[in-house]
């Protein structure tokens, strides 16, 4: 791990002291409390608390001041496939297995409101930008939006074949992001409610799925152990990456836009430079798969989970080169990330929470459980490795030949359609096999009640 010298007046004293400040990234605190695997990941903007959720059915909050513990809320009946925080930190959203959605008060009492939010397991969460309304997505193969307040139903995006993974608002909430086990990507118009592009190029199901901190780009993360970064405007290809050895399970943009973190079955966590276009560092730490990763609203720190029960806190340190970057001198490049201007914002209103819609249902905080959070010296878990600087890699040769094999957009739409049709009609045949079955049985009854008459009238 390389590192620097940095020097500082001691408070009350004439002497200077050095101290030594990493460059690399570096675990700063671990979590200890689940007992299943890590399936999602987020801190409150105000960076007081950390929440965690798990396939042990848990939402954990924990509290980065080491002298306030952390909170476990029971409430769901299944597993936990998603948490996120509201914009201003005052709710925490999480979705599950057990088909639902709870939003927490993430304090001491736990207060929570339920819903039934799709007749499948709800995969993921989103709060909007103004924290009004809420995104969900499920195996039910919809994406949903409800709002805050009260958890009325808005409106239903369907145009999925298969289950739905992930889905989020872009910055603005203009518009979504979705990722599905049919392998697409869909680029939704929230006002219209209707898809403005779809794209092909995963060769398998899609874990993941983000905004660019922009809004003009998207990273989707997926089984086929690749990562892919577009340009929503163009919709062209802007990086694809296949430096993990496994399926990529999520990822995150650092706030600067700059960086991109994944995390993989591979056991590591990947930092890519967004500018170079290149693998920055490989994180090693968690003991098997890496399930889940998110950078912090401030980009100082990023947290991990994974299929060892933990969860890790890492401190970015990093993001300070970004200042050496920006001194670089102009060259002739290919065009990347920054390259790119950012959306014209829409003002956004500030976030109402309300208290009378939480109705206290739940089971809540277990404050008998005790968990474990450590304070980690530099060095002692996890180790950042710099990858080695190659040719850049902003859109590799085999690009071309992938996109050789697939099909044009509008044959693909066409082809897509055809199969949404033909499971249509597979389910009304099937609707209509069971409602023959019981007009049979129905049928057999008045045979049988008709003979049991006739008989009754000859003995008569």
């Amino acid at each position: 791990m390389s590192a620097t010298i940095s020097l500082y007046w001691a408070k009350g004293t004439n002497m200077m002291t050095a101290t030594q400040v990493p460059d690399d990234p570096c675990v700063e605190k671990l979590f200890k409390g689940h007992r299943g695997t890590i399936t999602a990941v987020d801190f409150n903007p105000n960076m007081k608390q950390l929440a965690s959720v798990s396939m042990d059915g848990c939402l954990m909050v924990w509290n980065i001041k080491p002298q306030i513990r952390a909170y476990r809320y029971v409430g769901h009946k299944s597993a936990v496939m998603d948490v996120c925080f509201s914009p201003a930190g005052h709710l925490v959203a999480s979705a599950s297995r057990d088909k639902t959605v709870r939003l927490w008060i993430p304090n001491l009492k736990g207060e929570s409101t339920v819903f039934r939010a799709h007749t499948g397991t709800v995969r993921s969460v989103d709060f909007s930008g103004d924290g009004q309304s809420l995104l969900t997505a499920s195996d039910d193969k919809t994406i949903k939006v409800w709002t805050v307040h009260r958890q009325k139903f808005l409106y239903s995006l369907t145009e999925h074949m298969n289950w739905v993974r992930c889905a989020r608002f872009s910055p603005d909430s203009r518009l979504i992001v979705s990722g599905s086990d049919d392998k697409n990507v869909k680029i939704w118009d929230a006002a219209s409610k209707t898809v403005i592009h779809t794209f092909h190029q995963h060769g398998g199901f899609v874990n993941h799925v983000e905004f660019h901190p922009s809004g003009t780009c998207i990273a989707s993360a997926g089984t086929d152990s690749t990562v892919k970064v577009w340009d929503i405007r163009t919709n062209k290809l802007l990086q694809h990456y296949t430096a993990h050895s496994g399926p990529v399970n999520s990822l995150s943009f650092h706030p600067s836009g700059d960086y991109l973190i994944t995390a993989s079955d591979d056991s590591t966590l990947k930092v890519f430079d967004l500018l170079e276009g290149r693998p920055y560092y490989t994180l090693h730490g968690h003991q098997g798969p890496c399930t889940a990763v998110a950078f912090s609203r401030t980009g100082s720190f990023f947290a991990s989970g994974g299929s060892d029960d933990q969860v890790f806190m890492w401190r970015t340190n990093f993001d300070e080169d970004m200042v050496i970057k920006e001194r670089r001198s102009a060259v002739s490049e290919p065009p990347t990330i920054r390259d790119i201007p950012p959306r014209a914002k829409t003002p956004l209103m500030n976030e109402v929470d309300q208290a009378n819609g939480m109705n206290g249902i739940s089971p809540i905080l277990d404050n008998a459980y005790q968990s474990d959070i450590e304070d980690v010296p530099v060095g002692k878990i996890g180790n950042a490795t710099r990858e080695p600087v190659k040719e850049q890699n902003q859109l590799p040769s085999n690009i071309n030949s992938t996109k050789q094999k697939i099909l044009p957009p509008e044959l693909a739409n066409t082809m897509q359609q055809i199969v949404g049709q033909l499971e249509i009609l597979t389910q009304t045949v099937s609707i209509l096999e069971q409602r023959l079955t019981m007009t049979e049985n129905v049928l057999q009854d008045c045979v049988k009640n008709q003979r049991k008459i006739m008989g009754r009238t000859v003995s008569d």
